[in-house]
């Protein structure tokens, strides 16, 4: 083994058919070198002082050396650093087992092996045909109750895919997969912060194998038509140019289709311009449709017009998704259950998390056994899944809401890696009234194109056949509800803009009754309900008596079909 002239690109380590070529961005006035190791070793078996430089780049080959499984790490003067472009680390495999990198307990390892991926591609469904399933890898299968054979990983997941393909979910959401650490103050429960962003997270596999496991998660979604869509946050630290590389890394080696960043730290145009990512979703969180919905569907005041925006704003131009609960917050069953946060046992003096959660808790804190006050919370969680569910922009559901999971009114279960944290299946069994509501609900959806277009609807005749694409409604037909005080709103869907039935959805969040006045249909068509709060979805819509004149009891949604 000897060292010959390396190059300075790409950063990390490159196998050629002579050599294996190290590279890495060392402070300036730092000596380098390259520590080796024997797979498993945690002391180094040879030194090399990296000397060939550009920049602030130093960099150096090897010829000679077997690279599969060669683990290793550089050491700036006498500090040891692990290669932040590493694709895959040692010493990591165990959960919440602390590991010192300046005692050579984590190490870089260099990949060398193939995977088959059988054909595999990114799946690249419109945005407009996505719902959306947001889940943390770990907290999805690591309660008992979840039948899991592989509790906690990506192996895990995949044997919820059965599951998911019921609800009717065709992208899952990932909360970090990378190589985080999670041995903090409080624990990195959720993954934010440094982290090596090129490796996945061996500590979610079975085997200690983060890289093929999650491709094998990966390649096993795609199979069942889901795509995989990563988290990745970064921190203000993190180099834009790494994080670029590190995006291409993803989609290339891992076949993912997408990716969630934050815009505040993230080069969002160099993303979305980058030749290689044109075919990748490039998408970020977005509050507004969140706040929007919690505080129409509680009853506020003065909500409408933002309502409206949020009901037709489509998703794919800025990569915005829509959802009413994220991990940042309360789950649906604790929003309608919880007027504040109950973050105690967080060991923060409940400090933590978002303090304005535009939360109701339809009349008592937390779990009551009052009849009144569950009917109320059940309808509201029907409600909440009829704004997400026939918005236009992609629904995003967080994993578990669709049979009422709580957190005990915990809204910043970041440290909570326990039962709190975990999803609860048990809930899944007693909840499956909900459970159906919702599969049948995404079912309807995807049943009317005209309730997902591909374009933004524009409110205008646009075929010109007499009617607007959409159009919005009060008590009174093709009046929009301007006052402050009005709860309601009715949306006409027409469809010969997607060659499919009239729509007309029925908006009461008030606390009071109200008549609408129906829009009229062509000749020979009736309106017919598919679907309500009450009634949940209808195997066979019902034929209304009144085509004139639709009664819509207090917080009550209806959704109506022309036929």
């Amino acid at each position: 083994m000897r060292a010959v002239e390396g190059k300075p690109l790409p950063l990390g380590v490159t196998i050629t058919e002579s050599a294996v070529n190290f590279s890495i961005a060392v402070p300036e006035g730092r000596t380098c070198s390259l520590l080796l190791y024997e797979p498993g070793g945690c002391e180094p078996y040879w030194s090399v002082p990296m000397e060939q430089s550009a920049g602030e780049v130093r960099f150096t080959a090897l010829e000679g050396i077997e690279a599969g499984g060669l683990e290793y790490n550089y050491m700036f003067d006498e500090e040891i650093v692990v290669d932040p472009y590493a694709g895959a680390l040692a010493g990591r495999s165990v959960w919440h087992r602390e590991c010192d990198i300046q005692k050579h307990e984590v190490r870089g390892i260099v990949r060398t092996e193939s995977y088959d991926w059988e054909g595999d591609t990114p799946l690249h469904i419109p945005y407009n045909e996505v719902t959306a399933y947001s889940l943390h890898v770990r907290g999805f299968t690591m309660h008992s109750s979840s039948k899991a054979r592989h509790k906690g990983t990506f192996a895990g997941v995949a044997e919820k895919i059965p599951y998911l393909k019921e609800l009717g979910i065709n992208q899952i959401h990932c909360m970090p997969v990378y190589e985080f650490e999670e041995c903090m103050q409080y624990t990195n429960y959720w993954g934010y912060g440094d982290a090596f962003f090129f490796a996945p997270k061996s500590a979610y596999s079975v085997s200690g194998d983060g890289v093929s496991e999650l491709k094998d998660m990966v390649k096993a979604c795609h199979k069942a038509g889901i795509e995989v869509v990563l988290e990745m946050p970064f921190t203000d630290k993190t180099p834009k140019q790494l994080m670029v590389e590190c995006l291409r890394y993803y989609m290339l080696d891992y076949h993912i289709d997408g990716f969630i960043l934050n815009p505040a730290v993230a080069p969002m145009e160099t993303l979305y311009g980058d030749p290689i990512l044109k075919k990748t979703k490039i998408m970020r969180h977005d509050m507004g449709f969140q706040t929007v919905m919690r505080r129409f569907l509680k009853g506020d005041e003065g909500m409408v017009g933002e309502v409206i925006y949020w009901l037709r704003h489509n998703s794919r131009p800025d990569g915005i998704f829509n959802s009413i609960t994220c991990h940042n917050g309360f789950t649906l069953n604790d929003l309608v259950s919880y007027d504040g946060k109950h973050n105690e046992a967080n060991g923060e003096n409940n400090q933590d998390g978002p303090d304005y959660n535009y939360s109701w808790n339809c009349g008592a804190e937390g779990p009551s056994r009052k009849k009144a006050v569950n009917e109320l919370r059940r309808r509201q969680m029907r409600n909440a899944f009829f704004l997400l569910l026939l918005a236009q922009g992609t629904p995003c559901i967080l994993a578990g809401d669709e049979f009422a999971n709580s957190q005990k009114g915990n809204n910043n279960v970041y440290c909570q890696d326990n039962p709190t944290g975990w999803l609860d299946w048990n809930k899944a069994a007693k909840e499956q009234e909900l459970f159906h509501f919702v599969k049948e609900l995404i079912a309807l959806r995807k049943k009317h194109p005209v309730l997902y277009p591909p374009k933004e609807a524009e409110g205008t005749d646009m075929l010109c056949c007499g009617m607007p694409d959409v159009s919005y409604h009060g008590e009174n037909a093709w009046k929009v509800p301007s006052e402050v005080s009005s709860r309601q709103l009715g949306v006409f869907y027409y469809g010969a803009y997607a060659d499919d039935e009239d729509c007309f959805v029925v908006y009461n969040m008030h606390w009071l009754p109200h008549t609408f006045a129906l829009p009229s249909l062509a000749k020979g068509r009736k309106w017919y309900v598919a679907a309500s709060t009450e009634d949940g979805v209808l195997a066979d819509y019902r034929s209304l008596k009144n085509q004139r004149l639709l009664e819509v009891k207090e917080r009550t949604v209806i959704l109506l079909a022309g036929r």
